[in-house]
């Protein structure tokens, strides 16, 4: 996401900063690519230092921060709970402080996940052949389910994701909190632990390419979210910018909605046809906490701001196996 959204501002010759301490796999490698597309200052430096996010705060004064720094896995989240805290929690605190006393009038996009929910296991379910469905939320779930921070991941996330709603409250911050469902697209370095099409995508093209090596996945594949390509993320983010008046202290549901959704065994099925290759894995248990479904109801944000996807799942998937292919 980052790297996209600094992307189309600089093609919009706006002054950008990064700040980033490079730490998840793939970081660099869009650096130096972000480097090669224009001019952009970057700061290596770590929300999680109060000191640092002060300097930088105090230094540029930005017009929009867009807060996509995080720990974004929940299994790492279970490995190592104070890493997870840390970057999640303190980091977003540090973030709003720092906003507050340096330049209190800019606009902080803070993207948060649907992670906030919990395992879901409240609601009803139906078990197809290829999926489970949710027939009491046949539009996907809206923004008023209720809360329950499930995991140190959702914990974390979910403290921030409150914190950006009272700045807006208490100090008139103009904070916006977007719940993601599944990103994906070019510039995206999935693994295992993060970011599920892209990591399903190189699984397949390494299969195509003669690898006998079987990949995992957790639970019985039938597990269901909706896709989000990365351009309509960014038209998101910068449609909110220029829409902030109606958008602050808001909370959204952001996804492809429930004609963008997928199970993972209908994406293998898809990868299949695509490459033309049956593709091998074998069967973990599920993963703690995992949602069976979850599927954005985008109402709110259409209602507010007009926004939509445009990239279908197919197109969407179709891109990330070809920027895969000439990735790796």
């Amino acid at each position: 996401m980052g790297s996209n959204i600094a992307q189309e501002l600089l093609g919009k010759r706006q002054e950008v900063v990064v700040l980033d301490n490079l730490y998840r796999i793939g970081s660099e490698r869009n650096l130096e690519w972000l480097k090669s597309v224009g001019t952009v200052e970057f700061i290596h430096a770590d929300i999680r230092n109060r000191n640092d996010v002060e300097t930088v705060m105090a230094h540029t004064k930005p017009n929009v921060i867009f807060h996509l720094a995080g720990q974004v896995a929940m299994t790492t989240s279970i490995k190592n709970p104070r890493l997870d805290f840390e970057i999640n929690a303190l980091g977003s605190f540090n973030v709003l402080e720092a906003a507050r006393k340096h330049c209190p009038k800019c606009v902080i996009l803070y993207s948060s996940t649907n992670k906030v929910y919990g395992d879901i296991e409240w609601a009803r379910y139906k078990e197809e052949e290829k999926r489970y469905v949710m027939p009491d939320y046949q539009n996907g779930l809206p923004e008023n389910i209720p809360l329950e921070f499930h995991s140190p991941y959702g914990n974390s996330k979910g403290a921030a994701d409150q914190y950006m709603q009272d700045y807006h409250r208490i100090f008139g911050m103009r904070t916006v909190v977007f719940r993601h469902s599944s990103m994906y697209g070019a510039r995206q370095f999935a693994t295992y632990d993060q970011g599920w099409i892209g990591w399903f995508c190189q699984k397949a093209v390494e299969q195509k390419n003669g690898s006998k090596e079987l990949f995992t996945i957790s639970g019985n594949g039938k597990q269901v979210r909706d896709l989000l390509y990365v351009d309509d993320l960014v038209g998101l983010y910068l449609s909110t910018v220029k829409n902030i008046k109606k958008m602050s202290g808001q909370v959204f549901n952001i996804g492809g909605g429930m004609g963008n959704s997928l199970s993972l065994l209908e994406l293998f099925d898809f990868l299949g046809r695509e490459l033309n290759v049956k593709l091998l894995y074998r069967q973990l248990p599920p993963r703690e906490s995992d949602q069976r479904v979850f599927v954005a109801d985008i109402t709110k944000i259409q209602k507010r701001i007009g926004w939509m996807p445009k990239v279908n799942k197919e197109d969407g998937v179709r891109k990330m196996l070809q920027w895969t292919l000439g990735a790796f």
